[in-house]
């Protein structure tokens, strides 16, 4: 996810709000369990943020999201949401204020992740670090009752890469302000658009031999992007969750060799996986970009991040949240759908071809 941008002049940021949709001036939103007032969503035209929004304007819920481009919201969701859309810049603190204000629920799902280059991926953990820092400090002095991030599993060490160790400095950060803070730590999410389930693809779409660097035989537990938006929204409905961390992932522990063996299976293709162990994960970055629409400044930390296990420590969501976890094969045949139609619409069978073992 890109980190917003300021529009600029305050008059252009006064101008820079839009309200789309059909929404009757001094309607208050009211979710089911009894949270009111506007909810703020960062990161809303991002992979995650994009799907809660909808989620939200489905429940009834009107958000709050801060953009760096109000065109490009619209755009983006052709009136299919109804949002209040506002312009401000997370590394720009004097642009947070109007943003935060009145907000009661803030989504955070910023992730700068990295640039289009390796060499602009370099600074991305600072960038996150000032963005977390700017959005704590704006969220505590607007009087902000709580945030809920969206993190990434994997433990604390040294050996920790430095995507994932990014992803749990956010955490801390958030954590250790004034207000209440919900953190859930997924590991891989498949959804179309995503970073992990596009290599996916396109690696076994087009590879009958795929060569990869030994991290192919480290355990992971995706999870369906439709499942994480659930686990978001139910955290709104449920106190309990509140000043709480919660791993999330799906109902199947298996290794990325695995998934891409599934993958194909899926799909109806026949793939020979191999594991090279000179191979780096840099150099697997510049190969995978180089057949991908994924740019080497994202699969290089995604790739970083797969030497370290992602697996949940604990499954105590699963009794607050209950929700009926997807497996991994209707994960890909949902995102495969959706690449076909579109995001929001109806899942089938279709778009894959589910083979037995």
């Amino acid at each position: 996810m890109s980190i917003h941008k300021h529009s600029g002049e305050e008059s252009k940021r006064e101008s820079a709000v839009e309200d789309f949709g059909n929404v009757r001036p001094g309607v208050r939103d009211l979710t089911p369990g009894g949270i009111h007032g506007t909810i703020l969503v960062t990161g809303s035209t991002g992979f995650v943020g994009g799907r809660l929004v909808r989620a939200l304007s489905n429940r009834g819920i009107r958000p709050r999201c801060i953009v760096r481009s109000a065109s490009k919201f619209k755009a983006l969701f052709a009136g299919q949401v109804e949002a209040e859309v506002l312009e401000a810049d997370l590394l720009a603190p004097l642009t947070l204020a109007k943003a935060v204000e009145g907000i009661e629920t803030a989504f955070y799902l910023v992730h700068s992740m990295g640039g289009r280059t390796l060499l602009e991926n370099r600074k991305f953990a600072e960038r996150d670090r000032s963005a977390a820092l700017n959005f704590a400090r704006a969220a505590a002095d607007a009087g902000i009752k709580r945030i809920i991030y969206l993190g990434g599993l994997g433990e604390m060490g040294s050996d920790l890469s430095e995507h994932l160790a990014s992803r749990q400095e956010v955490a801390q950060i958030l954590r250790s302000g004034s207000v209440s803070t919900t953190i859930l730590r997924a590991a891989n999410i498949i959804g179309s658009g995503g970073a992990p389930f596009e290599m996916l693809r396109h690696m076994v779409e087009r590879l009958p031999v795929i060569v990869a660097p030994r991290w192919i035989d480290t355990h992971c537990q995706p999870i369906d992007i439709q499942d994480v938006i659930e686990y978001l929204m139910g955290c709104m409905d449920h106190p309990e969750t509140e000043r709480a961390e919660f791993d999330i992932g799906g109902p199947d522990i298996i290794t990325y060799r695995k998934m891409m063996e599934i993958y194909a299976r899926v799909r109806g293709l026949k793939r020979t996986i191999l594991s090279w162990p000179f191979l780096s994960s840099r150099f697997s970055a510049f190969l995978i970009s180089s057949f991908t629409p994924v740019p080497s400044g994202v699969t290089n930390p995604l790739l970083e991040g797969l030497k370290n296990e992602v697996i949940c420590r604990e499954n105590r969501i699963r009794d607050i949240i209950p929700i009926q976890l997807t497996p991994l094969e209707m994960s890909i045949c949902n995102a495969l759908q959706e690449v076909e139609a579109g995001p929001g619409k109806l899942l089938s069978r279709q778009s894959c071809f589910l083979r037995g073992e």
